[in-house]
C-alpha cells in the first residue's frame, strides 16, 4: 500500500534563530499527518468518533528542516494489533525528496468514556487497508 502523503510549508513560528525547525515541532508535524490521514480514512468508512492515544513516539532527526521550506510528509500504518497501531511518518524535502526525519508512533485505540484500551474496530482496520479480524469459533 502506498503511503498517505501531505505537503505543508514551514512557518516562521516553527524555527529557531538559525531558521531551523525546533525539535518539538516534529511531533506537531506528525500530528498534522495523522489528522489529514484520518480525514481521508473517513471517506473510506472510518467512523468520526475513533480515538487513538499516543503511547510512544520516537523521532530520528536526519537533516535540518528550514524556514519556508515545503515538506512532504508520508504516513504508513505498518501494523494494527488488537488495540494498538504502529505508524511510520517520514518527512522529506518536497523539492529534493531528501529524507529529513523518521517518526514512529505507537498508538492505542481508547474507549473515551471508560478511558481504557479497546479493540480496534473492523471498519477502522479496513479504512486503513487492513483486513477485518477473523472470527474465532468456540
Amino acid at each position: 500500500m502506498e503511503p498517505f502523503r501531505h505537503t505543508f510549508r514551514v512557518r516562521y513560528a516553527e524555527v529557531d534563530p538559525q531558521s531551523v525547525v525546533f525539535n518539538s515541532r516534529y511531533l506537531e508535524y506528525a500530528d498534522i499527518l495523522v489528522t489529514e490521514h484520518f480525514r481521508e480514512a473517513r471517506t473510506r468508512g472510518m467512523p468520526d468518533d475513533v480515538e487513538f492515544h499516543v503511547r510512544k513516539a520516537e523521532v530520528d532527526y536526519l537533516a535540518p528542516i528550514r524556514l519556508d521550506e515545503l515538506i512532504e510528509g508520508r504516513l504508513t500504518v505498518e501494523s494494527i494489533g488488537s488495540s494498538s497501531m504502529k505508524t511510520l511518518i517520514t518527512l522529506h524535502g518536497a523539492c529534493d525528496g531528501e529524507l529529513r526525519a523518521e517518526i514512529r508512533l505507537l498508538t492505542v485505540h481508547v474507549d473515551l468514556p471508560e478511558g481504557r484500551p479497546t479493540p480496534v474496530p473492523d471498519d477502522v482496520r479496513q479504512a486503513f487497508g487492513f483486513p477485518a479480524r477473523e472470527a474465532i469459533d468456540g
